[in-house]
Parts: structure tokens; sequence; C-alpha cells
């Protein structure tokens, strides 16, 4: 029993959800490891006595698969093989009071912007001159850089600012330092991420600042790539897309999440614009840059989504020929302005309409591949996976696009290394290619 006590704390933290959890978990491991605590991210070992859960309340699945992996390390605790479980994040801030009774083994729960208190668990201070430097928990060679938390829009299905709060956005100074600190350290690739990217520095400077935030991200020596997410359409500001136009170190990628085809929709989902609106956008973003790869993500299902407005976002899907597009299926959410609505689309409705959309857009994806084969494209390799090299265009983003696999008998690649590639062959979502002097 004595020697319990003794052995020292090693933490681990477990992530889930998106890229700004990852990003939140990452300023969480800085912190602890600059306090002198042994923590390390989604260790492979269990010799951790300490869990710290960074959880996603999002939708139904993620809040499921969030609780679950709760249960999961309460019984742990329970077995005696963790000393403390901690739990944060989104699905904490926004169910705390519930969480707390129906799992009071759970040592602490702590909300979105807690860090301070998880800190002060370990008798650690949030120690201000690590702001800007951040432990990657993946290949050093691209970092998300979170340049805003919160967001101030009403959209009536989701329930962001019920668990982020509403939106502040990170000073230029801040992320340009922390941008010259990854480069330092051999990041290649930024991909900006907020719930609302568009909106940035209306807080602090008065204007929608984003573009200056892009100039000013592009002069970092070393940073060869910087990707936008996550922009909102209604307010686009539209000199974000002159600054990819004239920066050759911004890629030609926008990540711009419509949600829906349909006017009458987009009226019920409270988004402040109109189907026409945004096809007006998205042609005015193309003919500044016709060279950008637009990624979108649609939902299917929503309240007020009848045969007639679905068969609207098909239309929209198969005129705009989005590069990129992602479907998710309507979530009735709990304190949303969508939950006074009639949740009334069966969900195997609402998972045929996700599946047909998707259908279309395999085709899109396609045709557009198949007019690559022969042309030579910039590529970052991001790892080795069985017999290849796989990387990416700067079309596309981690995880959520297209790939570029190159075979590794024929040609050696050094993870996070850009080489020329030629694509020799397509398929719907991933080209194949050779490396090229």
């Amino acid at each position: 029993m004595k020697a319990r006590t003794l052995k020292k704390d090693k933490v681990n933290i477990v992530t889930m959800g998106c890229s700004k959890n990852l990003v939140d978990s990452e300023v969480l491991l800085t912190q602890l490891r600059g306090n002198g605590i042994n923590a390390s991210h989604e260790s492979g070992t269990d010799d951790n006595n300490i869990i710290i859960i960074n959880t996603c309340g999002f939708i139904d699945n993620a809040k499921q698969e969030s609780i679950d992996t709760i249960l999961q390390y309460v019984d742990a605790k329970e077995k005696g093989l963790v000393d403390k479980v901690y739990v944060t994040g989104c699905l904490s801030q926004r169910y705390k009071d519930d969480l707390e009774r129906e799992i009071p083994q759970v040592d602490a729960f702590f909300g979105t912007r807690d860090l301070p208190a998880i800190l002060k668990k370990f008798k650690a201070d949030y120690k201000h001159e690590l702001v800007g430097e951040r432990l990657l928990t993946h290949s050093s060679h691209y970092a998300y850089m979170k340049i805003s938390e919160g967001c101030d829009r009403p959209c009536s299905f989701c329930a962001i600012p019920i668990m982020r709060g509403g939106h502040i956005s990170r000073p230029i100074e801040e992320l340009v330092k922390e941008a010259e600190h990854k480069a330092a350290g051999g990041t290649k690739e930024l991909l900006l991420i907020a719930q609302d990217s568009t909106y940035y520095g209306l807080d602090i400077y008065k204007k929608r600042n984003l573009a200056e935030l892009m100039r000013r991200l592009s002069d970092v020596n070393g940073i060869d790539w910087i990707r936008l997410h996550y922009a909102y359409p209604t307010g686009f500001p539209m000199d974000v897309i002159e600054v990819m136009k004239e920066r050759d170190n911004i890629c030609n990628y926008l990540d711009i999440p419509l949600q829906h085809g349909s006017s009458d929709v987009l009226k019920a989902m409270r988004r402040g614009t109109t189907r026409e609106k945004q096809e007006n956008l998205i042609h005015s973003i193309r003919d500044i840059l016709p060279d950008i790869a637009i990624r979108t993500t649609l939902i299917a299902g929503h309240p007020g989504e009848g045969e007639k407005e679905f068969q609207e976002m098909v239309d929209f899907v198969e005129r705009m020929k989005f590069e990129r597009l992602g479907v998710f299926t309507y979530s009735h959410e709990e304190s949303t302005h969508a939950y006074t609505m009639e949740d009334s689309i069966p969900q195997e409705v609402k998972q045929e309409r996700a599946n047909h959309l998707m259908e279309i857009q395999e085709q899109i994806s396609y045709d557009l591949n198949q007019e690559k084969i022969g042309k030579t494209f910039k590529v970052l390799i991001d790892k080795k996976e069985g017999g290849h090299f796989v990387g990416r265009t700067e079309y596309d983003s981690v995880e959520v696009d297209n790939e570029v696999l190159i075979d590794a008998s024929k040609h050696y690649c050094r993870v996070g290394d850009f080489v020329q590639a030629k694509v020799t062959e397509a398929t719907e979502f991933d080209l194949y290619g050779e490396v090229v002097d």
C-alpha cells in the first residue's frame, strides 16, 4: 500500500471528437509537462494511474462514444487499475450536473474553459510563457491552429455555443508567435480551425480580420502550406480569397460548411442565407480563384425537410460539383432552437438521404479525379501505410479528404517531406502517383 502512494503519477489524456478538442488536449499536455508532470496523450501503455478524458458532446453518436469511454475508465478505477478519472470537454460542459449524478465515480468534471482548474488538481500553475508552444500529438509536419474559441451564431441545430460559449478571437501576435514556434519545430502546414473562422477579429479588432491574419501567418519562414477550415458562408469576407490568390503558401482550399441546398430549410436552420446567395458566393469564389478546392458539409433530415426540399439539395449538389463533400444526418439536440421543432423524419430516411447525396458526390469526385491523371502535384507525405507512402495535395486536408498513394517498392519518401508526384491512376477518393524529379 505504501509503495502505491509513493509511485509517481502518470497521466494519460484521451481525446474524443474534433480537431478543436485535439488542440485543447495538446495545450493541456504542454502545461502539465511544463509543470514537470509525467503526461502523455492516448498512451499505449497501461501504467497510467490518472486519466483525463476530453469529451465530445456534439451529436448523439459522439456523446455515446464519450460516455462509453468514461464508463470504461471508471470500471478500470473500480478494479484498482487507475487511481483517478477526470472528465473535461464539451459533454462535461453541457451535461455536468447529469454526469455528476449518473457517474459519481468520476473524481471531477470540468468545462471547456477550465484549464486552470484542471491544473490546480495537480498543484500546477498555468504557465503564460508556454502560450504559443504546444506539444503535438501527431506527426510534427502539420499542426492545427485554433484561431478563436466559441461561436455567436444562432444555428438551429447546433449546441456549440452552449458548450463552447461566445466567440473569442486570439490576437494575431499570439498566433504568429505560435506559428514561428511550430515552424522552428519542423511544422510545414498550419490548419486554421475555429467554430467560425470568418468571424475572426470582430471582437478584438472591430472588423473581420481573417485576411490580415492569413497574411501575417504567410510571412512566417518555414510554413509552406496554410489551410483554412470552418468558414461560415454568411458575410463571407472575400478579401480572404484575394489573399489565397496572392500568396503561394496559402492553399487553394476552402472548408465552408453550407449545411443545406434549400432556402426554406436554411431559413429553418437560421443560417441567415439562401440557396441563391450560397450559389452566388461559390461562383464568386471560383471566378477569383478557379483552381480552388471547396469542401462543404450538409445535413440530411433537418425538421422541415420534405421530399421537395431534399430534392432541392440534390439539385444543389449536382449543380455545384463540390470538390469535397461530407453529409451528416440531423441529430435532435436538446436546448437547441431546432429541439422545439418536431423531429419527424425517421433515422433510416435521414440515412437514405445522406447515402444518396454521397453516391452523387462519389461520381462527381471520380470525374474530377480522372482529370488529374497525367498531371504532377506537390504532395506532402503524411505516413507509410502497408505498401504505400500516403500523402496529400494542397487540395486535401488531413484525414477528411483524398489521399495520394505512392508505391513504396518503387519510390522512397520521407514522412513530412514534399515530393512532386505524377498521377497515374485515380478512384473516387484516392489518387495513385509516381515520384518525379
